[in-house]
């Protein structure tokens, strides 16, 4: 840490030099004392010195001639200039002046040794590799802004094109496929053997995970600062088959991994209450000629005797009898936010942004705004609405008040297959409990809302 103990007449000033591109306007608690004036340059457009690029580092050279300065603080000497040249002509300047240059983030400089040019001898490679450095950032964000592809291969399923990624053809269906399958059994790992054993396709389950969270297949781009762009090629995945996907692999997270990925709709809801175990799935077949039974059993029952199993088939129509009668009074008594409104507020911000991005280039036009500027702004807008299309896309599909209408009558339930059923229930049903009683048992449902 740089030392400030002998530094007892003058003001202290700070220089900062930021471009708005790639990073943020620094903090005044960065410098570590109270600072008497800060002057901040922003970079970003091409100026045709360097005095014009650094307007107010020249204005605090000429108020170092004219005021009593105790020090000048920076960060780092690179934001002294934008070359080794101009960083030894400002050091020259402040030698002159004998005034104390402390560069708060380099390991040299205090105010018992402040820095001289002869300094710079010794941070050259450093300031030649900073300088490259915000270059080659500089050339990333102007990428970002231009919404370009980052750097890299294209994702599977996509080929690069001149200034965005472009669907392939030959691959895109595999991916498309992949999501299907997700989407309709809700199971990761079995979307992964379905892929290889169709397509020939061998990926690893973690890869399949980025699959399925990456905003790329939605039409989006997320760069490695971690902002996404909405709407930047052509999607794979649609916005509401996006939606579905995140509110799956949501609900896969409440339960083991086995259990997610099982066919039966009761896997992973069912725990025996008298015991407190969860339930499993097994299955029984007592010969060839008969047919192959189901039941529900304790994984860990240390009951003696042990708690029994009981017939899967009885305890999924108990569980479709208690759906309809609980779920319509669980609704209504449920203390649930106002989701159609939820829904509209966060529409219409996305609505207000598009519009003021609509008008950007009229502006552009009217040379109220120069190119640079708008496409930084354009950019903000398009991660800002990113971000509140994901707040949407977390919302439920619809009102649970209406939805459960619907659910209620015993003959939707009937119509629906195992997988299907399965969707509903963890879309309601955090646990279904069994209450056993002396010759008797009883469901008891414990909703997620």
């Amino acid at each position: 840490m740089t030392a400030y103990s002998s530094i007892d007449s003058g003001i202290v000033l700070a220089y900062a030099y930021t471009d708005p591109l790639f990073e943020a306007v620094p903090d005044r608690a960065i410098w570590g004392r109270t600072i008497d004036r800060i002057y901040q340059d922003l970079g970003g457009a091409k100026q045709a010195s360097a005095e014009s690029n650094r307007p107010q580092l020249q204005q605090l050279v000429r108020d170092c001639q004219t005021e009593t300065v105790a020090c000048v603080l920076v960060r780092h000497l690179e934001e002294l200039g934008d070359s080794v040249e101009e960083v030894g002509e400002r050091l020259r300047e402040f030698e002159q002046l004998d005034i104390p240059l402390i560069a708060i983030a380099e390991p040299i400089g205090s105010v018992d040794q402040p820095l001289r040019r002869s300094d710079v001898l010794h941070l050259l490679q450093t300031v030649q590799q900073s300088h490259a450095s915000r270059k080659l950032k500089r050339g990333h964000a102007q990428n970002r802004i231009k919404t370009l592809p980052p750097p890299g291969k294209a994702p599977y399923g996509y080929r690069r094109g001149k200034d965005r990624y472009t669907i392939d053809r030959s691959t895109a269906p595999v991916v498309k496929d992949f999501f299907e399958h997700f989407l309709l059994y809700g199971s990761l790992r079995s979307s992964v053997r379905y892929l290889q054993k169709k397509y020939g396709k061998k990926i690893s389950a973690s890869t399949a995970k980025r699959w399925l969270t990456s905003p790329v297949y939605r039409g989006d781009l997320r760069y490695h600062n971690g902002e996404t762009v909405q709407d930047t090629h052509a999607p794979i995945l649609s916005r509401d088959e996006a939606a579905q996907v995140d509110r799956l692999l949501r609900r896969n997270r409440r339960m083991p991994a086995r259990s997610a990925s099982a066919p039966r709709s009761l896997s992973g809801l069912v725990t025996c209450a008298n015991c407190g175990s969860a339930m499993k799935i097994s299955r029984v077949k007592a010969t060839r000629a008969h047919p192959e039974y189901l039941y529900l059993r304790p994984v860990n029952c240390e009951h003696q005797p042990k708690c029994r199993a009981i017939p899967y088939q009885k305890v999924l129509e108990r569980t479709i009898d208690r759906v309809c009668q609980d779920l319509p009074q669980a609704v209504n008594t449920a203390p649930l936010p106002d989701i159609d409104g939820i829904q509209q507020g966060i529409s219409g911000q996305i609505s207000a942004k598009q519009a003021i991005l609509e008008q950007l280039p009229s502006l552009v036009q009217q040379d109220i705004l120069d190119s640079e500027t708008a496409d930084l702004r354009a950019y903000k807008l398009r991660t800002e609405m990113a971000n509140l299309q994901v707040k949407l896309a977390q919302l439920p599909p619809v009102n649970l008040k209406t939805i459960a209408q619907v659910v209620s009558i015993p003959q939707f339930w009937l119509d629906l297959s195992e997988a299907e059923r399965r969707f509903y229930f963890r879309e309601f049903i955090r646990e279904i409990q069994i209450i056993r009683e002396e010759n008797n048992w009883q469901i008891k449902l414990v909703f997620i809302f």
